[in-house]
C-alpha cells in the first residue's frame, strides 16, 4: 500500500511542477493540484485502509477493560462469598 501511495505522490508532484512551468499555469493552480489530487485522496485511502486496525484496537481495549484487574476473566474466589469462621464458646 505504501508503494502505491509513494508512486501516487510522485505523480501528483510532477503534475504540480508541470502546472507551475506551464505558460498559463500559476502557483495557486499547482497548490490546488497538490492538495486536491494528492493530499486529499491519499489521506482518504490511508484512513479507509486503517479502519480494520482501528477496529481491532478498539475491540482489544474493550476486552482488556472488561477483564479483572489480575488479568483473569472470572471474579476472585474471595469476592464470591465471605467466609465466616465459627467461634466456639466455652461452657
Amino acid at each position: 500500500m505504501y508503494l502505491v501511495l509513494l508512486a501516487w505522490g510522485y505523480v501528483v508532484v510532477m503534475m504540480a511542477i508541470a502546472e507551475t512551468m506551464s505558460p498559463n499555469g500559476t502557483l495557486l493552480g499547482a497548490l490546488l493540484t497538490l492538495l486536491l489530487y494528492g493530499v486529499g485522496p491519499m489521506a482518504l485511502v490511508v484512513y479507509l485502509a486503517g479502519t480494520p486496525l482501528r477496529r481491532k484496537a478498539r475491540r482489544r481495549a474493550e476486552a482488556s477493560a472488561s477483564a479483572a484487574p489480575d488479568g483473569r476473566c472470572e471474579p476472585p474466589a474471595a469476592a464470591e462469598a465471605p467466609r465466616i469462621t465459627p467461634v466456639r464458646e466455652e461452657p
